[in-house]
């Protein structure tokens, strides 16, 4: 069974986080009546930065980055209604093949769902596993979700895992001995090199349209 990845696999996760920069844009406008917070954040999100981003956005505008502000700029960035959508490749991989297929992804649930609903991925992949339900803990690399995958899989079916981060994503599922597959997207956020030959997928890839001559070959 494929078992997918979601960001900066199936679509690019900088497309969330400008959608939800562009949300903020005129939340903190209403909220502090300052203009240009979404497009500081971009800035410091091209320019490198991806942490404490809110944080220097404030700073830059001489905005008080109190600890209350910073919560409610989470809650909205992470619960905002995304705009984003399927990378070309992924859209023509997931409909015009038969699954069923899965998916792992790693974040807070409501998060992750409102990514899959905005992209409909729930309509295209029938086994979805948001490792945010579960107890902290239990995202990536815990065995929970790939055993999850497992169990509705059809006996004695080759478990293939596509994803982008060979910093937590192939550990795990290549010890139980599925096929790990690394998607090398321009504009990814995690870097693409493994840490040692135990993280390291087994393929690297830069199209899901790679992925029929891929399987063909198991």
């Amino acid at each position: 069974m494929l078992v997918f990845d979601l960001d900066d696999t199936l679509y690019l996760e900088r497309d969330f986080a400008f959608s939800g920069y562009d949300h903020l844009e005129g939340w903190m406008r209403s909220r502090v009546g300052r203009n240009g917070f979404g497009r500081t954040c971009e800035h410091l999100f091209k320019s490198g930065e991806r942490r404490r981003i809110f944080n220097r956005a404030c700073a830059h505008l001489g905005i008080e980055d109190t600890t209350e502000l910073i919560a409610e700029l989470v809650d909205e960035y992470r619960n905002h209604p995304p705009r984003i959508e399927l990378c070309p490749d992924a859209q023509r991989f997931l409909q015009t093949h038969q699954g069923p297929f899965g998916l792992i992804t790693d974040g807070p649930e409501p998060m992750q769902r409102a990514k899959i609903a905005a992209l409909g991925v729930d309509r295209l992949i029938e086994h979805l596993c948001p490792t945010g339900a579960w107890p902290e803990g239990y995202g990536k690399p815990h065995p929970r979700a790939y055993e999850l995958m497992e169990r509705l899989a059809a006996d004695h079916q080759q478990m293939v895992y596509v994803a982008d981060n060979p910093a937590k994503d192939f550990v795990t599922p290549k010890a139980r001995g599925w096929l790990t597959v690394q998607i090398e997207r321009p504009g990814g956020v995690h870097a693409p090199n493994a840490p040692d030959e135990e993280h390291a997928a087994a393929v690297r890839i830069t199209s899901l349209d790679e992925l029929d001559a891929l399987i063909s070959s198991i």
